[in-house]
């Protein structure tokens, strides 16, 4: 007699499964391999963000204002409480969460967030809070860096929280929009990657230190809205991917104190059309690694070394809202070599992709009624 998930798996192949079901466990053909995608948990609205804890269960931010622990087999705790003051219009909210690299003994969960500042004016900041041992509140709350300057716009927050190896922390942070000139300017935050240290403030090391009119926390500038991030496994460097506007997503690997381009080049032109800047090349300023063109609004990334996908080693997996797809990409050491587009079928904008510890592939997809997927391999 066959078991019930076998039995499932080959009533999807013959296609005879109802439909409803059929939403819950796909069985997909990729270009290597052939996956189940099934639905671990649903209704999340609005999920940004996703972090294992050590017990294998799930930190997981909601948009809105809501961080939750989800469950092994998908259960939703109750909304934690503690969380800092959270301004949830346009884009922004409550976004990444990070856990600290010692959490097991620290206990020290970290999250981006939109900050209202007062006066209509929002920036995206991040706090650092300690989880309490039943799971039900942050303690000790604080904000321990602040994006300056705040401004009115509902667009563009970034980001992404990324522990560097000395453990210290890279927060992508967008350009707000209407601010994007800005991205150029040191002596701001927009459009930056900053560098802090675990309790905030410049991490050493930084290239604008000892700089005057430039802020001691930027890693580098010249981006756009960087919505991916992540540490490759084998160099230790950041590698982010972030928004073009009509084309012109980037993937990057950003170098201290390196200048991108934004808005002064791009692969990309206006929603309206229009050219931006003064081309896509210019003598001090970065070349991408990867750029897509259509844009497909890239958000989420890990790079694959687990055991459970062997032909997938040394991928970079990244999400896409407009583009409702996952983009696998082969490396050869700092260069893209292909691409393969999976889980079109599924039609799900997709906010974040992690490598869980057990090696398979978790997503969450970006809607009202989101829900966090798991991909396995079919056999």
């Amino acid at each position: 007699m066959l078991s019930p998930r076998i039995a499932l798996a080959c009533l999807l192949a013959l296609g005879t499964i109802p439909s409803a079901l059929a939403q819950d466990t796909q069985r997909l053909r990729t270009d290597k391999v052939e996956v189940i995608v099934e639905t671990l948990a649903r209704n999340l609205e609005n999920p940004w963000g996703l972090a294992f804890l050590p017990d294998n269960r799930m930190l997981v931010t909601e948009r809105p204002g809501r961080l939750r622990i989800i469950d092994a087999d998908g259960a939703l705790s109750e909304p934690i409480q503690g969380l800092p003051k959270i301004a949830a219009r346009g884009q922004g909210g409550l976004l990444d969460v990070a856990l600290d690299p010692n959490f097991a003994q620290s206990r020290l969960v970290y999250l981006s967030f939109a900050e209202d500042r007062g006066e209509g004016r929002s920036g995206t900041s991040v706090a650092r809070a300690r989880l309490n041992q039943d799971g039900t509140a942050l303690e000790e709350t604080q904000v321990i860096f602040r994006q300056e300057p705040a401004h009115t716009g509902n667009n563009h927050w970034g980001s992404r929280l990324v522990f560097d190896r000395d453990g210290n922390l890279f927060v992508t942070l967008g350009d707000r929009f209407d601010l994007r000139d800005q991205a150029q300017n040191p002596a701001n935050h927009l459009g930056k990657i900053v560098h802090i240290k675990p309790d905030g403030g410049a991490a050493p090391g930084n290239p604008f230190l000892n700089r005057e009119n430039a802020r001691p926390e930027i890693w580098s500038l010249g981006h756009r809205n960087l919505q991916s991030a992540a540490l490759h496994p084998t160099t230790g460097e950041l590698w982010t991917v972030e928004h073009g506007a009509r084309g012109g997503d980037e993937l990057n690997i950003p170098q201290k104190g390196r200048n991108y381009g934004w808005p002064v080049i791009s692969y990309g032109v206006d929603y309206s059309g229009a050219k931006i800047g003064e081309g896509t090349k210019k003598d001090g300023l970065e070349q991408p690694v990867f750029y897509w063109d259509p844009s497909i609004a890239p958000s989420g990334m890990a790079f694959y070394t687990g055991n459970q996908f062997p032909a997938w080693r040394g991928s970079i997996l990244v999400g896409a809202l407009a583009g409702k797809l996952v983009s696998r990409l082969e490396t050869d050491g700092n260069r893209v070599t292909g691409e393969e587009r999976m889980l079109q079928q599924l039609g799900e904008r997709i906010r974040d992709v992690r490598q869980g510890p057990d090696g398979f592939v978790y997503l969450l997809t970006d809607s009202r009624s989101g829900r966090i997927l798991r991909m396995k391999p079919a056999t």
